[in-house]
């Protein structure tokens, strides 16, 4: 299949890697650029996807946690092809970033940026245990620009692990402040500087089921 000028796998996607996420509490009123962004519990997320997926690429994403339903409202992935499909396929609002990763001692660090700006830095600690393999299922709640709502499940299996995380200052920068810091204050996720994770976990060698 073909969109955006880059063909892509049709639905759905049996997708294998490795997650990092944080969640955070967002109140009404916090993103000045959106002072309508709904209040609740947000995630943080930078995933790896590996072979044999039938995309592999980065990606770092923001969705808004609801009743077992999970709306992206910020999203970005270094692969074209994941960007069309993503967008065609299940009304995903992906756009293209540079996503870096590092494996420093008894650590994994992400840098993600735009064109435009630096969206966020983080590190997580590896898992002291990589945890028990349990399964998980949601279903993304997306609105096309005309109006069309597309709900897609989503289920799979991974090893889930707490780990600690620190969101930071982009690679190369050097922190003197000890706040988180998404790139700078006007890049796209700038909203949540200075928030703490509530929770951080890990999900290896994840097998995830995406679409019908």
């Amino acid at each position: 299949m073909t969109g955006d000028h880059a063909a892509y796998p049709a639905s759905p996607w049996l997708l294998h890697g490795q997650l990092w996420l944080s969640l955070f509490g967002v109140r009404r009123g916090e993103d000045p650029a959106r002072p309508d962004r709904p209040a609740g519990l947000y995630g943080v997320a930078l995933v790896s996807y590996e072979t044999p997926s039938p995309l592999v690429y980065g990606e770092l994403l923001v969705a808004r946690a609801a009743a077992g339903r999970a709306q992206v409202t910020e999203i970005w992935v270094d692969s074209p092809a994941s960007r069309a499909g993503g967008r065609d396929l299940w009304a995903i609002p992906k756009e293209l970033a540079e996503l870096e990763q590092e494996h420093p001692p008894g650590a994994t660090s992400w840098s993600v940026r735009t064109e435009a700006s630096p969206v966020a830095s983080a590190r997580f600690t590896a898992p002291r245990v990589a945890g028990p393999r349990v399964p998980f299922g949601f279903r993304t709640q997306q609105l096309r620009e005309d109006g069309t709502l597309v709900v897609t499940p989503v289920r799979g299996t991974a090893r889930v692990a707490p780990v600690r995380a620190t969101w930071g200052p982009p690679a190369g920068e050097v922190a003197h402040d000890p706040a988180p810091s998404w790139g700078d204050d006007r890049g796209p996720l700038a909203w949540l500087a200075g928030k703490r994770p509530l929770v951080s976990l890990r999900a290896t060698d994840f097998v995830m089921r995406f679409g019908r």
